[in-house]
């Protein structure tokens, strides 16, 4: 759905054509033209630089190019004014009709407001959380399960084509101390030292016997090779049931296994092979990852045959890609850092372009807080706190909102007792509140039979500073969306949440609404109601796009 920023940028371009076409101008119409809202509003609704971009080409003054758009810009019908500021800065002001008809925009695209079509056709694999089928998830996890699902919406409101992916790690020496872990527990054995602890392993212990009380009588081998299998398959089911209480759902689970029982990874080092980076040394067989900027080359196959993890990671990628995926996003924890060269260094080496194909995320740490104390332990998993947990003590809608509304790249602090609190500080609070807030200001309109509906909407009557300012805030939702997308940083979307809210606030306290006791209704109640509707649908749609509930009541 386009915005007035969108449109006006093609109106621009529009205006640098016929310059050119008249010889005015010398060079071609810019793909992208620059547009900002202006923090002070006396600058007019929209800032351009785009003279100062042209001039150069052009061998003229970057205000005589602003004149050259000024006089074109200035017979549109829905700019009233353009004026020209320091060295060339173009200030666009809509007159207050045109502005308004946003809110016809909005209620007639309704859900569908704030999408758009950047990525239309573009298939992306989106992996996150991928934990390792031994524990409960933690919050490392939950922060990842939080933004992980609301960038897969936030792309697909850009038009990509999402599959949101979660790899399961079931091989490896981890899942062997994982068994071993639950058969000591069954046994009344004790946990060997490097194994896992916490009371979910006494609780999986006693599901596995209960569900096949023979187990105890396998040979040794057998036993804990059916323990583990057992474990796992309960384990990955719970962590299933989890994220779907946190609304965060996977169209694959993909099992690392996969991979080594279909040939894939063999498959992965004989592409690789293909284009001319694998070689042997010492018996081993390396990738040369440093011709593509990673600090060392990789070991792919040891000198005894046996496959790295590096080895996976080459053939899960590859993998994706000969599945049909465009892009691959993966979103990995902090401790990962390293992973981000070599990943793009593997891509490289396939044969793809690392700054298109794949792109990799790195999460921080979140710290909890509760009392005026940090939170550590789980009662459940014995370390850190659990996603259910945290569930718990704060709900589904506070625990996603807070995590996506940081840049994952920065460490996070939760409070958790403001996160309990029904007051502004509250940023979930602050933002479903003035979705709420709208919803009663709807009903009591409908009570007083105000006319609603766009049939009774005239453009004309928001003139208000404050109408124009919540008309101005509407307008940017669809260029948020597209910035969120593109530079994959759902947190965007929150911050423009809680800055309409405040916008709106600030509007319903100088523009009344509703009538007074006696007082006629009039053409400007029925569209200042209209404007509450359409800032009630960017409200829902924003908080759709985060996962996040929009209550009618609170």
């Amino acid at each position: 759905m386009s915005s007035h920023s969108d449109l006006l940028a093609a109106q621009i371009q529009g205006a640098i054509a016929r310059a050119i076409e008249r010889g005015d101008l010398i060079g071609s119409v810019p793909a992208n033209i620059p547009l900002e809202r202006p923090k002070n509003r006396d600058h007019g609704d929209y800032a351009s630089s785009i003279a100062l971009q042209l001039a150069k080409p052009a061998g003229k003054n970057p205000r005589e190019v602003a004149e050259l758009l000024k006089k074109d810009l200035e017979n549109l019908p829905e700019v009233s004014a353009v004026d020209i500021a320091g060295p060339g800065f173009i200030n666009i002001t809509l007159n207050r009709a045109s502005q308004a008809d946003l809110v016809r925009t909005i209620l007639t695209a309704q859900g569908g407001y704030g999408r758009g079509t950047a990525l239309s056709g573009v298939k992306i694999n989106l992996e996150f959380i991928s934990a390792n089928p031994t524990g409960p998830l933690h919050l490392g996890h939950t922060r990842w399960a939080a933004v992980g699902d609301a960038l897969a919406r936030v792309l697909a409101a850009a038009g990509a084509d999402v599959t949101r992916e979660f790899y399961i790690n079931d091989r490896g020496n981890q899942m062997d101390l994982f068994g071993q872990s639950v058969q000591a527990a069954a046994l009344g054995q004790p946990i060997p030292e490097d194994g896992y602890k916490g009371e979910y392993i006494a609780d999986l212990a006693k599901e596995v016997l209960a569900q096949n009380p023979a187990i105890t009588a396998l040979a040794d081998e057998m036993r804990l090779i059916a323990f583990r299998e057992a474990a796992y398959q309960l384990q990955l089911k719970d962590q299933q049931r989890v994220l779907d209480t946190f609304n965060t759902h996977f169209d694959i689970w993909f099992s690392e296994r996969s991979l080594h029982d279909g040939g894939s990874v063999e498959h992965g080092v004989e592409k690789l092979r293909s284009q001319g980076h694998v070689f042997e040394v010492d018996g081993a067989t390396w990738l040369r990852t440093t011709d593509f900027g990673d600090d060392k080359d990789r070991v792919l196959v040891k000198a005894n045959g046996e496959l790295t993890y590096f080895s996976s990671d080459t053939a899960y990628y590859i993998n994706k890609r000969e599945r049909g995926f465009d892009i691959c996003i993966y979103m990995l924890g902090a401790d990962h850092h390293g992973y981000i060269h070599r990943l793009k260094a593997t891509a490289a080496c396939a044969g793809d372009n690392p700054e298109y194909n794949i792109d990799v995320l790195i999460g921080q740490l979140v710290k909890i807080m509760e009392g005026g104390e940090e939170v550590k332990l789980s009662k459940r998993a014995g370390t850190i706190i659990t996603l259910e947990e945290l569930v718990e003590k704060v709900g589904v809608d506070a625990a996603r909102y807070t995590l996506i509304r940081y840049p994952v790249d920065t460490p996070m602090v939760m409070d958790i007792d403001v996160l309990k609190r029904n007051t502004n500080e509250n940023p979930v609070y602050y933002v479903q509140y003035a979705h709420a807030r709208i919803a009663a200001v709807l009903r009591n309109a409908a009570e007083l039979k105000i006319p609603a509906g766009l049939e009774n909407f005239d453009p004309a009557q928001l003139s208000h500073d404050r109408e124009n300012e919540l008309l101005g805030s509407l307008a940017e939702f669809p260029r948020i969306v597209a910035g969120a997308a593109e530079l994959r940083e759902p947190h965007r979307i929150a911050r423009y949440l809680e800055e309409l809210a405040g916008v709106y606030h600030g509007f319903y306290a100088d523009c009344r609404v509703l009538p007074m006791g006696d007082e006629p209704i009039l053409a400007i109640h029925s569209a200042r109601i209209n404007l509450c509707a359409a800032t009630l649908q960017v409200l829902k749609n924003g908080l759709d796009l985060l996962g996040v509930s929009a209550p009618e009541r609170m």
